[in-house]
Parts: C-alpha cells; structure tokens; sequence
C-alpha cells in the first residue's frame, strides 16, 4: 500500500515539475517580450505642421533623468489656452494631422509630445518613462512658457489615456480628456488573452483607472462600442472611476478612426467641453 502511494506521488511530481517548468519558461519569455507587445514607436516624421499649413515651432525638452525629447507646439494666436497631446502606442506625432487640425479649430494652442523612443525623442519607451516625459511637458508649458496650470487641458488617446490621467494626479490642470482608452494593463490583458492573463506575470500596470481618482478636473471620456481593440467596457469603467464633475461621450467606428467618423459630433463635444463652464452631464 505504501509502495503504492509513493509511486503515485512520484508520478505526480513527475508530471507537476514539467509543467511548472513550462510555465516559469513561459512566463519568462512574455515577460521580456512585453514591452514589444505595447510600444510600436516609428522613428521616421513623415510630415509637420507646416504641410498642414499650420504655423509650428520644434520643440527639445529633457526629462528629469535626462532624456531629450522631441515635439512640436503648434500655436493658435490669441488663444491662452493650450492642450498637452498625448498620443497612442504606435507611430509619432507625425500621424495625429486630423486631431491637431480638430484643437487648433477649436482655438487651442498645442504642445505634442513623442515619448522616449517615438520619431525624434531619444531612449527607449517604458512605462516610468512615459510618466517622466509627461512631467517634463507640463515643466515646459507651465515654467518655459508661463501657462498657468487651469489653463491647460490634458489630452490622452488609448496609451496617451494613462499617460494623461496620471500626470492629471499630480497637478492642477483646467481640464482632462481621455478618449479610446482603458482602465489598467491587467483588465486589457484579461480581454485580449483571457487564459494566458491568468498565468503570466504582467510587467505593466497602466493603471489609468487608479490615477483618474486623484484628478482635480473636469474629466471627458470618449469611447467607441465598435472599437475592436480596446474594449467599450473598459472605457466606461475608465469613467466610473473618474469624479465629478465629469462626461462621458459614445463614439461610432473603430479605435483608430472613431473620432473621424463621429464627426461632426466629436468636434462638437470636445467644443462643450472646453467651454469655461463645460457640461458635466453623462450621455
């Protein structure tokens, strides 16, 4: 009897071992492949503000641990107000022409900003970097140029989102947009790769959701049902996190080209919210 019982825990042990194996081998793999798995950066500008007839200056910034980045700040005469433009995961600034055509109609002044590793900013993109680059644009805005703090709205898209909502934690801004965004990395993770989620240690936290609570704003949240790569749920459960007073506006079309196809609805919105007094009831 004993005999047998220790050639079944042998057995089990023989079959536990390779798979834990398996997992820690698995897990290790996508842990280092993660950050190929978020950050698309394309070093190459294939436009600026100017073949837009849009007047632009460059701008060269550096973070608090020392990494140059690179932007444009697209001014709007007359205008004291200014958008701080955080962009998605993939591309560079050269790729956001219809949102920067949209703030500038609305009478914004602009500062976009390529992360670490984007078109012409140096280094390499992570998640503490991104936060750092976020800080240096509003020191550039708020030190360099001498906007005051309730004259600055921060705009984030998907990835942009959590970059937005944190640096909107930390100081006083006039305004917070989110648009196609997500609550954390770990809720997307569950979304896309139900099972593998379960497994695999996650090396971002992205956690939009947590950072929006401290946000002493107005908070606009825009979301598509058709988006096809972030979840609708996950942006509402974005806004559910947000305090008041806050909005939130539906979207139609896909994630990259929802805010085209919502127009002119979305410029509109945006409109009403970036009104002194903008509306704070939810849709």
């Amino acid at each position: 009897m004993r005999r047998g019982k220790t050639i079944k825990r042998v057995s089990f042990l023989g079959t536990l071992v390779p798979v834990l194996l398996g997992l820690a081998l698995l897990n290790g793999c996508i842990f280092l492949a993660q950050p190929s798995m978020i950050f698309f950066p394309h070093s190459d500008l294939e436009a600026t503000p100017r073949d837009w007839r849009l007047d632009y200056e460059d701008v060269r910034l550096r973070t608090a641990d020392g990494v140059e980045l690179h932007g444009w700040f697209v001014p709007h005469r007359g205008s004291r107000r200014v958008l701080l433009f955080f962009h998605g995961n993939a591309g560079n600034i050269s790729h956001r022409r219809e949102s920067i055509e949209i703030f500038h109609r609305l009478g914004l002044n602009i500062l976009i900003l390529d992360y670490r590793g984007y078109g012409e900013s140096r280094g390499k993109p992570t998640e503490k970097g991104l936060y750092l680059d976020a800080r240096a644009a509003w020191r550039y805005l708020t030190e360099d140029r001498g906007y005051a703090p309730s004259d600055i709205v921060i705009f984030g898209r998907s990835l942009g989102g959590v970059v937005a909502a944190k640096l909107a934690s930390e100081v006083a801004p006039g305004g917070l947009i989110l648009e196609s965004s997500f609550s954390c990395a770990k809720d997307a993770a569950r979304e896309i790769f139900p099972l593998l989620s379960r497994v695999v240690v996650m090396r971002f936290e992205l956690d939009a959701a947590t950072y929006v609570r401290g946000a002493r704003c107005p908070v606009l949240v825009l979301h598509s049902p058709d988006d096809e790569i972030i979840p609708y749920r996950l942006g509402r459960k974005l806004f559910e996190a947000a305090p008041e007073p806050k909005r939130f506006i539906e979207l139609r079309g896909g994630h990259n080209e929802g805010f085209v196809l919502s127009q002119p609805r979305y410029e509109r919105a945006l409109g009403e919210f970036l009104q002194p007094s903008p509306s704070v009831s939810t849709e």
